[in-house]
């Protein structure tokens, strides 16, 4: 029979206005719920896009508002029957907002990430000649709330970075404030569903507690039910059943269940786990069913000759996690369907991508998210909702984060691809900067730590802690990112321990991009280039013609990185030639320069996988894979899922079988400098740099057997084409799970010249990797700097298939950054590529046909 239960959902009727409940301001129609006050006044033109040009400066006004929304709906049918109870369930209302129902106060909520429930029953309208209620809910604006909170509490010392200090008390995503990749936009609104529900009983939630074997083989645990008041209802599971309190917990236990495994490392097996509640006549009243995966989770930390290691192992398997960082996909969230975030999780997977981090300074993202994290195989590492800043800790505000912590631990359990919580982003490094008390050591009471003059100690270290441990079993958590041991690796990173945020390329002391393998640490847990997104993005956001070039007043705008006008040109001046100021070849060489980055820290940091036991490096997550507005910034991807080079980079450094190189020049040269690392080129000998050069290869492998293979090894003339030395070929067995050194230092023998010409002749190396006579991985190696070698006339043609949906790329002489112009629908099978001379590299094209694909090079 059918359950009982009727949900009604209040999606549509809504109008708003500005002002408080009682203003006389115009009532306009609402979009659908849900939505927010700015999509609201672009459904009705009252406001320009703040997505395009300066937009974002004329809707300021619209945060320093307050906002009215109203709604009609019916009293349920069944209200009033005997036994039944209605609530009205707001999943989420943004932020500042009292709730009134039929003109009597309901609910005054003050934290976007809660969900309120309340008992209405008494409320509803009912009468013969009523039966229609009257839903309003006043928003104020949350930057005003903010900073009179600032001064209702004088005892707390707020600092904000990135911001200004009223996002500090406020429990709303912290991006709204602006960042430095996304704009100032101050939303309020109904961000979330809003249900009316009906029922006699209901499932609030279901859960399983679990352990596997050591050897995999056999699970047992407990499954979990909580309904509220149910004393007079059976319970139908298939389960022998203990009751207590409303909380019913059924045991199970059986072998060889059907594991659930990170991306590439297996099957993403997940099961269904239901519960039903009867009444006495076997009438359904109420049915849950959720998705669980079975797997064990580790977070490795062992003393080693480095320090101490930081990786995770899943089922006993050693993951070394390749990824990104997260950030909400839009400022306005409500225009984030389903199927966008579906794309975004799809995008990431196939991009060999192993974990996503959901960064502290947005929100805790919807189910679709998690799920498809869950389908696709892809780790999740998720931030609670705080990010550099000082937070407080008075009363009310920790009954608010404690609410808001339990419900976001509890919603997210039973997903399997869930691995870790952290505390926050970044917010340690105000101990190291602004000389806050802290000592991990010996300082182990958290009530003196509330005392302290860093109070949000208590809430990292103690309260989350707590309330992971206990509305989860095994889950891991981790203080901050970055953290390590009480030690704080932001400011000055710690390479021995914990994870660390490496900025010292862009920001900070600006250090060569090359130079990022060494730059690491136990876990790279942010770290990242920017560049610029492909044309048709730009132009869509920067629609006046003469402000499309680099530099122009609305292209410095829509940057809101902190000193990226010096730093992006000093990156590229440092590495290609600028031939000219055109936006194309700005554009092109902003993503070649960002995906060699890429590359440089993809390739140097999963060498330092090694093997079980010497994991020098556990992972690594570039910010950022996403933007939150059509934007230049630090994403591989943009806003409108549109892939820059720098992801097809990250996607082929972390194929399962992977080659890497680095050259190794004199300790004056490019790759080796003085203490201060400054490049010296003005004392290199350039015949030295060009042919007395070394290198070290190894291959990485993500396989869990070994692989032979045979490694064939060119170096080739970048100017001709022409080899130079004698090829080398050489049989490899790989080791799994791992890394296998293949050279070291090794310098290429058999010239075949033996004059040095007049005209420098730089080489490249070129790899690939064969087993059974298939290509599986390929690596080029060039010169460095770019801006040093010479590419005219490479020779390049492109062959259109008849059904114009892929083109073959070749090429006379080696081509260094070839890269297609992508565009909104449209699918590559590979771009910012390089080509060598007896190649035919196949481009398979999805959306448009290949012929309409606008393309070029370095030197084109």
């Amino acid at each position: 029979m059918e359950s009982s239960k009727s949900i009604q959902s209040l999606s549509s009727g809504w109008s708003f206005k500005q002002g408080a409940k009682d203003s006389t301001s115009e009532w306009l129609s609402a979009a659908a719920i849900p939505s927010e006050v700015h999509t609201d006044l672009l459904h009705h033109k009252k406001i320009p896009d703040p997505y395009i040009n300066l937009n974002e400066l004329a809707v300021r006004w619209v945060g320093d508002e307050t906002w009215t929304y109203r709604a009609e709906f019916p009293t349920p049918q069944s209200f009033g029957l005997p036994g039944f109870t209605t609530d009205l369930v707001f999943q989420g209302l943004d932020t500042f907002a009292t709730v009134y129902l039929n003109g009597l106060e309901l609910l005054v909520s003050d934290n976007m990430f809660v969900e309120h429930r309340i008992n209405v029953a008494s409320l509803l309208a009912w009468s013969d000649e009523k039966k229609t209620n009257t839903l309003e809910i006043v928003f104020e604006p949350a930057r005003a709330r903010g900073l009179e909170l600032v001064k209702q509490h004088p005892e707390h010392r707020f600092i904000v970075h990135q911001t200004e200090v009223s996002r500090g008390p406020v429990r709303k995503a912290q991006y709204h404030w602006g960042w430095d990749w996304g704009p100032i936009l101050m939303t309020c609104g109904i961000w979330k569903p809003i249900n009316v529900e009906t029922y006699e009983v209901r499932i609030e939630d279901l859960w399983v507690k679990y352990d596997l074997s050591d050897d995999l083989k056999k699970v047992e645990g407990e499954l979990f039910g909580i309904v509220p008041e149910c004393e007079n209802y059976n319970l139908n599971v298939t389960f022998e059943l203990s009751f207590a309190d409303g909380l019913y917990i059924a045991p199970f236990s059986f072998s060889e269940p059907s594991l659930w495994w990170p991306r590439n490392y297996g099957a993403q097996n997940l099961y269904t786990i239901s519960m039903h509640v009867s009444s006495q006549k076997d009438t359904i009243l109420s049915t849950l069913s959720k998705s669980i995966g079975f797997r064990s989770t580790a977070l490795v930390q062992e003393k080693d000759a480095i320090g101490t290691s930081f990786y995770f192992r899943i089922n006993n398997v050693d993951i070394f996690c390749g990824g990104s960082c997260w950030i909400p996909a839009d400022n306005l969230l409500s225009q984030i369907t389903p199927d966008r975030y579906r794309q975004w999780l799809e995008l990431t997977a196939d991009g060999n991508q192993t974990m996503i981090r959901v960064w502290g300074g947005g929100i805790y993202e919807t189910d679709t998210f998690y799920d498809a994290c869950d389908e696709l195989g892809v780790l999740v590492w998720q931030d609670f909702a705080f990010a550099c800043a000082l937070y407080p800790t008075y009363d009310s505000y920790l009954k608010s984060v404690e609410l808001e912590a339990r419900q976001n631990a509890r919603r997210l359990r039973n997903h399997p691809a869930l691995v870790i919580w952290a505390g926050n982003n970044e917010d340690y490094q105000l101990i190291e900067r602004y000389g806050l008390e802290y000592n991990f050591e010996e300082d182990k009471d958290p009530e003196s730590w509330l005392r302290s003059t860093f109070p949000a100690r208590y809430i990292y270290e103690h309260l989350l802690p707590k309330i992971v441990s206990e509305e989860t079993k095994g889950m891991i958590y981790h203080p901050s990112s970055p953290w390590g041991n009480g030690v704080s690796t932001t400011l000055k990173v710690d390479q021995t321990v914990g994870d660390v945020h490496q900025w010292n390329v862009w920001h900070g002391e600006m250090r060569p991009y090359q130079h990022l393998p060494q730059m690491g640490g136990r876990f790279v847990s942010e770290f990242g280039m920017e560049a610029y997104p492909h044309l048709e993005t730009l132009k869509s956001c920067v629609t006046d013609p003469s402000q499309q070039y680099p530099g122009s007043r609305m292209m410095d705008f829509r940057n809101k990185a902190i000193g990226h006008e010096r730093r992006m040109v000093i990156y590229l001046a440092e590495n290609f030639r600028i031939a000219d100021g055109s936006i194309e070849t700005f554009t092109h060489l902003t993503q070649v320069m960002q995906a060699d980055a890429m590359s440089w820290a993809y390739s140097g940091w999963r060498r330092q996988w090694r093997s079980r036991g010497d994991r020098k490096c556990g992972g690594v997550l570039v910010w950022q894979l996403n933007d939150s507005w059509p934007t230049v910034s630090w994403g591989v991807v943009d806003y409108w899922l549109v892939k820059k080079p720098a992801w097809y980079a990250i996607k082929r450094a972390m194929e399962p079988v992977a080659i890497g190189v680095e050259r190794k020049f004199h300790d004056w040269t490019l790759r080796k400098a003085d203490e201060l690392w400054q490049r010296d080129t003005g004392h290199v000998d350039p015949v030295a740099a060009v042919r007395e050069v070394s290198f070290d290869l190894w291959v990485a492998s993500s396989r869990l057997e070994p692989i032979e293979g045979v490694l064939d090894i060119r170096y080739l003339s970048v100017s001709t084409g022409k080899p130079l030395y004698r090829a080398i070929t050489k049989t490899a067995t790989i080791t799994p799970n791992g890394t296998t050194e293949v050279f070291t230092d090794y310098k290429p023998e058999d010239p075949l010249t033996e004059e040095i010409p007049e005209e420098l002749d730089p080489y490249l190396i070129h790899i690939t990797f064969a087993v059974e006579g298939k290509v599986i991985a390929t690596h080029v190696s060039w010169p460095d700097p770019i801006k040093y070698l010479n590419f005219d006339d490479r020779g390049v043609k492109a062959e259109y298939s008849d059904d114009k949906q892929s083109v073959t790329i070749t090429t006379a002489r080696p081509v260094k950054g070839f890269v297609f112009s992508e565009r909104r629908g449209v699918k590559l099978s590979d771009n910012g590529f390089d080509i060598m001379p007896d190649e035919k590299k196949v481009v398979a094209v999805e959306g448009i046909e290949a012929k309409e694909l606008h393309w070029r090079y370095v030197g084109a």
